[in-house]
């Protein structure tokens, strides 16, 4: 109380007021003059960005700085750094995982963790108890197999792990975005650089922090040896899907906005994943593909450099029909649709000699298969049903004939149907 009632803390008390009101106008005048959108410094309302609690930190350490070098009281000080340093560390963690999957139950729930554990370790150092509680963790040995570690260490390690880990998908996400997506057009290439940085960062992340722990690293060479032979043997379908996916990705045989066909399924590529690939129907229905099914089966794709496509549809007509006015009302039927190309035309082809009727084959073309065959078909088949009708082209009706047994005098009598 005698502190709080003293010249000097209220000389730091106004600094500090004044240092957070710099960094707050500060924030602001960039926010608005600087696009924030999917941004981790900034934020919208202010608060929510890093650079405010990161500038007001920055501010801190120099206050420290000029008072120390006037030789005057700094306690007020020392107290808000570590206070700054816990906000900084928790607006980072909360917007990386913001700016990483903003949609994501998992990364708000480990939000909200982080609130919860540095508003804890800000409550008992604020209350003089972070020393005694940090010696109590201290005296709680763990062991693992020949080598043991206290509590403290390896709850400092799995905080440093999760820094570390945070960081690694800030940079990568700040170099996809900053970097990949302007100059990579395509989807798929894209999505194999973001993939490799991705892993090649948390790996080179997750070796980092365990050589800092003092986890020998020589054993991974051990485990890495056994997770071969484990892909060897028992994971052969797993790996062999993982090669497939960055086979696809390379190779762009097939890219993300291609409609294919695969197993009778048809639909639009929406995502390739390392082990498998999303496939979405016009009718909403999505298939889950493997990856070794795209590699070792062929694949019917649509959206390749000639998007041309030929369909055919068959009708029957009388035999007394004539064969001229048919082609030429088929064809004019298949123009009537707006899909049907008119180069290369659609065609006319007497397909065979029926029982009681002629089969005439129409061809025609489109080139948007990925508007839909079933509809296209469809409209086809009405325009030249109206067509036909409208010509009187008479379509045959089956007719058989039957005979039964009779024992009235003239024998059998035909009936015909």
């Amino acid at each position: 109380m005698t502190d709080f009632f003293s010249v000097s803390f209220g000389i730091q008390a106004v600094c500090l007021v004044l240092m957070v009101g710099l960094s707050f106008l500060w924030s602001q005048w960039l926010t608005k003059r600087v696009s924030h959108e999917q941004s981790v410094w900034l934020g919208e309302p202010v608060h929510e960005g890093l650079l405010l609690p990161f500038c007001a930190l920055i501010f801190c350490f120099v206050l420290k700085i000029v008072f120390q070098a006037l030789h005057q009281p700094i306690d007020l000080i020392l107290m808000a750094l570590p206070l700054l340093v816990f906000t900084v560390a928790v607006r980072l963690i909360a917007r990386v995982l913001l700016f990483v999957a903003p949609n994501s139950p998992l990364m708000r729930a480990l939000e909200k963790v982080s609130f919860g554990v540095s508003g804890l370790i800000c409550f008992l150092w604020v209350t003089n108890l972070l020393p005694d509680f940090l010696n109590e963790l201290e005296s709680i040995h763990l062991s693992f197999g020949k080598s043991q570690m206290n509590l403290r260490a390896l709850l400092e390690g799995l905080a440093s792990m999760v820094f570390v880990l945070i960081f690694s998908l800030w940079l990568s996400a700040a170099i996809e975005r900053q970097l990949i997506a302007p100059t990579v057009q395509d989807l798929s290439m894209r999505k194999v650089l973001s993939n490799l940085l991705r892993s090649a960062l948390l790996v080179l992340g997750v070796l980092v922090t365990a050589s800092t722990l003092g986890v020998d690293l020589t054993a991974l060479s051990v485990l890495g040896g056994a997770l071969g032979v484990g892909l060897g043997f028992g994971l052969q379908k797993l790996a062999a899907n993982y090669v497939s996916g960055f086979v696809i990705l390379l190779e762009r045989s097939i890219r993300i906005g291609d409609y294919v066909k695969v197993d009778n399924f048809e639909g639009e590529i929406t995502d390739i994943k390392t082990r498998f690939t999303l496939i979405r129907s016009y009718s909403g229905r999505e298939s889950i593909v493997p990856n070794e099914l795209l590699i070792s089966q062929p694949i019917e794709n649509y959206s390749l450099e000639d998007p041309q496509v030929m369909f055919s549809t068959v009708i029957a007509l009388d035999f007394k029909s004539d064969e001229t006015l048919v082609r030429d009302v088929l064809m004019q039927a298949a123009l009537s649709c707006e899909r049907v190309l008119t180069d290369p035309a659609p065609s006319v082809l007497l397909q065979s000699f029926e029982e009681g009727a002629l089969r005439f084959k129409l061809n025609f073309w489109i080139n948007d298969p990925e508007a839909g065959q079933q509809n296209i078909l469809s409209d086809v088949n009405f325009a030249v049903l109206q067509a036909v009708r409208k010509a009187n082209l008479q379509i045959p009706m089956p007719q058989r004939q039957l005979f039964w047994a009779s024992g009235q005098e003239g024998g059998p009598v035909p009936s015909r149907s």
